[in-house]
């Protein structure tokens, strides 16, 4: 049976069709069906068995078919039935045909709605890919467009809480009610809570007093989270209103910021973290946190930390970049209200890429994306680095991978670029680097990861709703299967026009057809009609392309032509003449820079912008102190408008700000530099008083004091004002129009029995400031208790880590008798009521330092007057002072000054115009101008005493005017103005300091020099120079020089002399500063000086002919060989150079006459190289001799620097088998007996013995093991002793290279053995000989061998054997041919042969037999 295999559709149908002649099998499978987009796999195979088998009909047919009677019989039976069963078969073959055709349209109604199910499948993958994109591009953060809001009800009633929620993906959203988690679980039939497209409901029914209460909604996704709140009053018909207990009974205390954030700097790259304290719990049901950077609302995310607790919030930015600069804002929402705290975040250029190389670009922007295109643009840095910015280079980086690519061959000058050729459907991330002369610098932030693909693929799918929410989606795909050939484009014109490219765009054909499109762009000139192809060996997926190589002035026409599988499109209409625009300038530098004092360390800075300023994207600001040029940048992020605070300048210095304008074409130039400005706070009115205190009251009259203002405004408080009132009156009346100079003031004409209550203003430069708080109510009525009054003007100053100083003023009122003395409390902590006395004594003077406090700890105190009726009242607190020293403080220093002046000086960190120091003794007396007088100059005081003496010992102390907390004390001791007069004693009477003494100095010419060096001096300085006692100047055998300058004092002799011994004095004056120095030159020290300039000049007066510049010396190579050499210079063309041993010329010797490097080599050193060398080099000019001597001492170094070198060349031991045993040896380049070796078996050395010998040659140390052993194995060393260091050469043998050895050795012996008694002739015959005719040759062998040899001689290879004419004697050792009557025929080659078992040899003689007056053969032995 045929079997056949249908794979396909096409051949499903002819089988089918064939089917109606063919047999039905029943190994046939039911079939299955495949859609048009899947392939046929091979488990598909349907086998098929045709009817073709040869019937029975056939068989009977048949002719030459053998037939019998019963075939006759049965021929006629089917022929009878033959027309039954044919219109059986027929009918049959009818009804199978139709059931196939049945089948046939079965299968086309199947497959159809396969591949319309496979299509729907396609496009709902399609949409879901597209959902997500368009998914990723809505994200957004949780946010209450419609927040919570309060509601008053009835009890019984029914209330609707709402808000609104966006935010995608959808946040989940949760109800608070008091902080805990609404469950609707708990009460189902009194909240019902519904979610619809945002909008959230909670409804209460039938509201009762447990209701009441504050509610919150908080929205979390992974973006971050928002909350909003809303507060339920119900009110009772009993008149109780629930809900307003939680501001009664639950006390909320105000939140406010407490420790903020300054503006900080942070390095690029690295993390920034902000912080801020509240001054209460954060509770997340009544406060919200949420931070801005530039009015933008931050969120958590893997850059982004957030985090709030009880009493601090906190934002952390793990990797700060430019694009972060900006002002950043705490924002604190509570229940009523909102108060935010905000700060300026710079962001430092980090570490240049390359030395010199620009900053990174910024704001790296990605737009109009397209399936393999997109735009960027970017914003230049702020520092151009050594050399302004040349250009940018653009890089891509596909995510998930690290390589990133450079877009771009050349610079793009212009902050935007087209980027082309990217692949559809990845998802990319770019960056910029600027490029300057120095290199690429550092690259920018990366862009958020971008996908490429088509924006307009949104259009291009419909969604159908059906049955309840059902939704069908239809693409353009499925209705524009029927388009073929693509139509061409539209609408093709430029978007983006530079002077380097063009961007052309168009829009696709409509329809476009299922199959995916391409295109191609085709240009011309404005001026000719011929069209070339733009995007050549560049596939145009998306309808952008950037054209880069057009010719600046000329004018272009683009047409687009549509490609997909079906073929090419006819052309667009031609775009309108398209050209290169013209390059963008960069903008006009801003001008008119002014600066404005703000405060202590920022000022504020406004620039007018430049006219032309359409294109501008921001400013770039600088600053610099005057007069160093050293400019900084301000500003890494481009601010938009202008004006702008600079922080982080520093106090009292003044600086210069300049500005450049930002644009896509780069930066302008700087701006003109403002006016210095000199940084310090600007002047505002003062803060209130404070601590408003009764010091007396006569019955009419009441005598107040108060604290001054903690800030005065940057301006002295010039005066204060009062203000009384009666106690009930809401009206303040003034109570001077005049300002009071003092901080105490005498009200008068005041109502004796009356409460009165007052406050005070203070005002300076700018005005009058804010009241102080109301003073508590004072009754009116004259004072007669027995006991003083209250101290005042308590003040704090010189804090310290564990002391302050208190000072204060007596009171006004002494009561029955004088103040005997004072009670000083200390309270620790901010509020606390506890008390506790300072001292067990009470304190006469008004002031007191305090010490033995806890550094941080906080204080408050107070001062009581005592007389003999008691303790009087207690003055008020002071302000909580914390005990803690101030960064940068100051304490008053002692000394003396230039002139000899005993000085105190003190220098303030912080100081205004109008500071003043306010110098005073014991803290209340003033300063005598008769013995002390103070100088100011900048920051610094300095108190100078004009004669101190014990009248001027004391406490002194110090004070600024504007701000008492710089302030600061000295004791001035007896100690100190002993120590210190005799300090001033040594400033009015100084000394020349000395920085080097006396140095004696020989030159190469054989020159001497003396010499000495002071301190510099000045051109007054004088000089005395004595020389044994005699003064002496300059001569011209020896010249005297002094430099003032570098108090240089010298002197030159050209030829030193045994005159010039003796002793020499400097004698140095200068103003009142004088000094002298000694120099005792004699004996040894002179005598060592005389003899090396001697020589100096003796080698001087040499080398005026040739010289030796390197003399005789040897040295050892790594052959083991001797190289002695010199080396000559200043020689010419008559110069010659010998070499002498022992005064015997050496002739061997090499000279090279360019260098001047002459050599002598000895191959091997013996101890005939000993002796003498000299050489000597000569000519016109002179000679110079050098000599070597290679004896005794320097003989045995030579020998231990060749055996050194010798045992460095030994080569590692190695194993050698011999006749004898076996050897083991180390190969050497040379061996001298100077090298001492020894041998080592393990750890025992290994002497002379009769198994193992020691030897050595001259390349080779060897131990011979004679009749080795398996017992011989283990490690042998080899030590060679050149005279100074031992050397070692190890070998390790083993069992197996031992037994190999031996093996070797055991074959060598044998072989040794058979040579030794092998036959052999001892003695042999010489090579030729020669007899004259007729004469008897007799020939004598001797022979050895054991066994004794047998012995054969030949004639001509063959044996003797003729006995008349040749006679043979054989004995043991001797063999002897005679030949009798030579005649020439006996001339020949005869030879003996001896042979034993071990061996044989042959020896050869040549017999050359002459006539009678015929000479013999040269070569030959002349036989008698």
């Amino acid at each position: 049976m045929e079997t056949r295999t249908v794979m396909k559709r096409e051949q499903e149908e002819q089988s089918s069709q064939m089917s109606h002649s063919m047999q039905l099998s029943s190994q046939i499978k039911k079939k299955t069906f495949t859609s048009s987009d899947e392939e046929a796999s091979y488990s598909d195979y349907y086998p098929i068995i045709p009817a073709d088998l040869m019937s029975v009909k056939e068989i009977l047919g048949t002719e030459n078919f053998p037939r019998h009677r019963t075939w006759e019989i049965l021929k006629e039976t089917l022929a009878e039935d033959e027309e039954y069963y044919r219109d059986k078969w027929t009918m049959f073959g009818n009804e199978a045909e139709k059931l196939e055709l049945e089948v046939i349209r079965n299968q086309h109604v199947l497959r159809t709605r396969v591949d319309k199910l496979a299509l729907r499948r396609q496009a709902e993958k399609k949409k879901s890919a597209h959902m997500e994109y368009m998914e990723r591009l809505s994200q957004k953060a949780p946010d209450f467009p419609i927040p919570l809001r309060a509601h008053t009800v009835w009890e019984g009633m029914t209330v609707k809480l709402s808000c609104t929620v966006k935010g995608y993906p959808p946040p989940k959203v949760t109800w608070y009610k008091d902080g805990l988690p609404l469950r609707m679980s708990d009460q189902p039939w009194n909240y019902s809570l519904r979610q619809t497209f945002g909008l959230n409901t909670l409804e209460i029914r039938r509201c009762s007093p447990e209701d009441a209460g504050e509610y919150k909604v908080v929205a979390k996704s992974v973006l971050g989270e928002a909350m909003t709140f809303g507060t339920l009053v119900v009110n009772s018909y009993q008149g109780a209103v629930a809900g307003s207990e939680l501001s009664q009974t639950r006390a909320w205390p105000d939140t406010h910021f407490g420790i903020t954030f300054p503006p900080t700097w942070v390095k690029e790259g690295n993390s920034l973290s902000l912080q801020c304290t509240f001054t209460s719990p954060l509770l997340p049901s009544r406060h919200e946190i949420t931070w801005f950077r530039d009015g933008i609302q931050l969120h958590q995310s893997s850059n982004v930390d957030i985090k709030t607790d009880d009493y601090t919030a906190s934002f952390t930015l793990q990797a700060a970049h430019k694009e972060h600069e900006g002002v950043y804002t705490a924002r604190l929402r509570t229940f009523d209200e909102i108060r935010e705290h905000s700060a300026f975040v710079y962001v430092k250029d980090a570490s240049a890429a390359v030395l010199g190389g620009p900053a990174s670009p910024l704001a790296v922007q990605v737009s109009d994306v397209n399936k393999d295109y997109v735009f960027l643009t970017w914003q230049p840095p702020s520092a151009d680095g050594a050399s302004p910015v040349q250009g940018y280079y653009i890089e891509r980086c596909e995510v998930g991978q690290t390589e990133w690519v450079r877009c771009n061959m050349h610079t793009q000058k212009m902050c935007c670029y087209p980027v082309f050729g990217l692949k559809e459907g990845t998802q990319y991330q770019f960056r910029v680097r600027a490029v300057n002369q120095a290199g690429a610098g550092r690259p920018s932030m990366a862009t958020k990861p971008v996908l490429t693909a088509d924006p307009q693929e949104h259009t291009r799918t419909m969604v159908v709703k059906y049955d309840r929410g059902r939704k069908l989606t239809i693409t353009k795909d499925e209705l524009e299967g029927q388009v073929k050939a693509p139509l061409p484009p539209t609408d093709v014109h430029a978007c983006e026009v530079s002077d380097t490219y063009v961007v052309l765009s168009w829009t696709e054909p409509d329809p476009r057809g299922r199959e995916p499109l391409n295109f191609y762009v085709e240009r011309s000139l404005v001026e000719t009609s011929s069209w070339e192809l733009a995007s050549l060996d560049v596939v145009v997926n998306s309808p952008r392309f950037p054209v880069f190589d057009l010719v600046k002035g000329k004018q272009y026409r683009f047409r687009v032509r549509s490609i997909n599988k079906y073929g090419v499109s006819d052309p667009s209409e031609p775009s309108q003449p398209i050209s290169l625009g013209k390059p963008q300038a960069v903008p006009a530098p801003p001008h008119s820079v002014l600066v404005f004092r703000d405060t202590d360390t920022s000022v504020l800075l406004k620039w007018q912008e430049p006219k032309d300023k359409d294109d501008i994207l921001g400013y770039y600001l600088y600053y610099s102190e005057v007069g160093k040029q050293d400019w900084q940048t301000i500003n890494n992020k481009p601010v938009t408008d202008t004006r702008f605070t600079v922080h982080g300048l520093k106090t009292r210095k003044e600086y210069v700000f300049r500005v450049k304008a930002v644009s896509r074409a780069g930066n302008s130039n700087y701006s003109d530099e403002s006016q210095p400005i000199l940084v310090k706070s600007a002047i505002r009115v003062p803060s209130a008083p404070s601590a408003i205190a009764l010091l007396l009251c006569t019955g009419t009259e009441m005598v107040l004091s108060w604290r001054a203002p903690s800030y005065n405004g940057g301006d002295p408080v010039r005066g204060y004002y009062l203000d009384q009132r009666e106690k009930g009156m809401e009206t303040w009346r003034e109570v001077n129009v005049k300002p009071a100079k003092e901080r105490q003031y005498k009200v008068c004409n005041l109502t004796s029995g009356h409460f009165y209550q007052f406050r005070v203003f203070a005002a300076n430069m700018a005005g009058v400031g804010k009241p102080s708080e109301p003073s508590e109510t004072f009754l009116c009525e004259k004072w007669t208790m027995p006991e003083p009054g209250c101290p005042y003007d308590v003040e704090v100053r010189e804090v310290r880590d564990s002391s302050l100083v208190l000072l204060w003023a007596a009171p006004l009122y002494e009561g029955r008798g004088p103040v005997t003395g004072y009670l000083l409390e200390i309270s620790q902590g901010d509020q606390s009521d506890e008390w506790t006395a300072v001292t067990e004594n009470l304190i006469s003077d008004t002031h007191y330092k305090v010490s033995g406090l806890q550094a941080g700890q906080t204080y408050r105190l107070r001062v009581s007057a005592v007389n003999e009726a008691g303790v009087g009242c207690a003055s008020l607190p002071t302000e909580p002072v914390t005990a803690q020293t101030r960064p940068g403080t100051k304490n008053i220093e002692i000394g003396v000054d230039d002139d000899g002046f005993i000085y105190l000086g003190y220098e303030a960190d912080e100081m205004n115009d109008e500071s003043e120091f306010l110098w005073g003794k014991n803290y209340s007396e003033p300063i005598d101008a008769g013995r002390a007088h103070a100088e100011t100059s900048k920051n610094r005081s300095k108190l100078t005493f004009t004669d101190p003496s014990e009248e001027d010992l004391g406490l002194y102390t110090v004070e600024m005017s504007d701000n008492p907390d710089l302030s600061s004390s000295y004791d001035f001791t007896a100690e100190d103005l002993e120590r210190l007069k005799e300090l001033s004693w040594q400033v009015r009477n100084p000394l020349i300091a000395l920085k080097s003494g006396w140095q004696v100095e020989v030159s190469e010419k054989g020159e001497v020099r003396l010499w000495l060096q002071t301190e510099s001096l000045s051109n007054d300085a004088e000089l005395r120079l004595i020389f044994n006692d005699r003064e002496i100047s300059s001569t011209p055998h020896r010249k005297i020089n002094f430099d003032k300058a570098k108090g240089l004092v010298e002197i030159l002799f050209d030829q030193l002399s045994p005159e010039d011994q003796g002793s020499y004095t400097a004698q140095l004056r200068d103003g009142r500063a004088k000094n002298q120095f000694t120099l005792v030159f004699v004996d040894q020290k002179f005598r060592q000086a005389l003899a090396l300039a001697d020589k100096n000049r003796r080698d001087q007066q040499r080398k005026c002919g040739p010289y030796f510049l390197e003399f005789l010396s040897w040295s050892v190579n790594e052959d083991c060989q001797l190289i002695m050499k010199c080396k000559v210079t200043n020689t010419n063309k008559d110069t010659t150079l010998k070499w002498f041993k022992e005064g015997v010329g050496l002739t061997q010797v090499e000279y090279v006459q360019s260098s001047g490097v002459s050599t002598l080599t000895i191959p091997q050193v013996t101890k005939k190289e000993a002796g003498s060398y000299r050489a000597v080099v000569s000519d016109g000019r002179g000679e110079d001799v050098s000599t070597l001597d290679l004896l005794n001492d320097e003989y045995d170094k030579l020998l231990q620097q060749l055996s050194k070198q010798c045992a460095l060349s030994a080569s590692q031991l190695r194993i050698q088998s011999t006749a004898e045993g076996v050897m083991i040896y180390s190969s050497l380049k040379y061996y001298i007996s100077h090298l001492k070796n020894s041998w080592y078996y393990g750890e025992k050395r290994i002497d002379q013995e009769a198994r193992m010998k020691p030897g050595c040659s001259m390349d080779k140390v060897w131990i011979e093991i004679r009749n080795p052993t398996e017992n011989d194995k283990g490690k042998y060393t080899l030590e060679m002793f050149d005279g100074k260091d031992t050397h070692k050469r190890c070998l390790d043998l083993s069992a197996q290279a031992l037994a190999d050895a031996i093996l070797e050795y055991q074959r060598l012996k044998q072989a040794a053995i058979a040579e030794k008694n092998r036959a052999k002739v001892t003695k042999g015959l010489p090579d030729v000989v020669a007899i004259m005719e007729g004469k008897t040759l007799c020939l004598t062998c001797f022979i050895d061998g054991d066994p004794a040899p047998e012995i054969c001689w030949l004639r001509n290879d063959r044996e003797i054997v003729d006995e008349a004419q040749f006679t043979i004697t054989k004995e043991p050792k001797c063999s002897t041919i005679t030949v009798h009557k030579v005649t020439m025929e006996d001339s020949g080659k005869y030879s003996i042969y001896v042979r034993n078992k071990f061996g044989s040899e042959t020896v050869d003689v040549t017999l050359s037999v002459y006539k009678l007056g015929e000479k013999p053969p040269a070569n030959a032995v002349e036989l008698c």
